[in-house]
């Protein structure tokens, strides 16, 4: 994978929650770009633009679809069975822990989701994810903002479904 198809496939990854889709989704987007590249405005950022065209497709794609999440904790067990190192009651742990915040997420609204995917998963500047979304920089930060408390709250609430947290 190319630079440019990781970061689409980390962004449709972290959207859909599941290994196979985002692949799917990942190719999806390759073929879309194929048709629309000769409208890329050379005097932009390629990979803003590419994200931007990766973010509207796979929100079109909830939008019809509304996926299910079923298949999201195959991908977390690989990168899992991966760690040298593992215990396993910190890992039952931290797996519950990563349910209780993809349930949040699925919670958010894909616009919402989208740009805490973007700033707080990725780790992209604000200036980045107004860019890639396509939104002033105020509307993005009000949008992050509003997705932390979502998610604050939902994790708050859920703490008491999952014991040890």
């Amino acid at each position: 994978m190319n630079g440019y198809s990781k970061r689409v496939f980390n962004l449709a990854y972290q959207f859909c929650g599941s290994y196979q889709e985002a692949e799917d989704l990942t190719q999806d987007i390759f073929l879309k770009l194929h048709g629309v590249l000769p409208k890329f405005d050379s005097s932009k950022s390629f990979a803003a633009w590419l994200l931007t065209l990766a973010k509207n497709h796979l929100i079109d794609v909830y939008r019809k679809s509304k996926w299910e999440k079923a298949n999201r904790d195959d991908f977390e067990d690989v990168l899992n069975r991966a760690e040298s190192k593992s215990n396993p009651e910190r890992d039952l742990v931290r797996a519950e822990r990563q349910k209780m915040l993809w349930k949040a997420l699925d919670e958010l609204t894909p616009e919402t989701r989208m740009a805490v995917i973007l700033r707080d998963i990725q780790g992209k500047a604000y200036e980045e994810v107004a860019e890639i979304l396509d939104l002033p920089l105020g509307t993005v930060k009000s949008r992050i903002n509003r997705g932390r408390l979502q998610l604050a709250m939902a994790l708050k609430e859920r703490k008491g479904e999952c014991h040890d947290l």
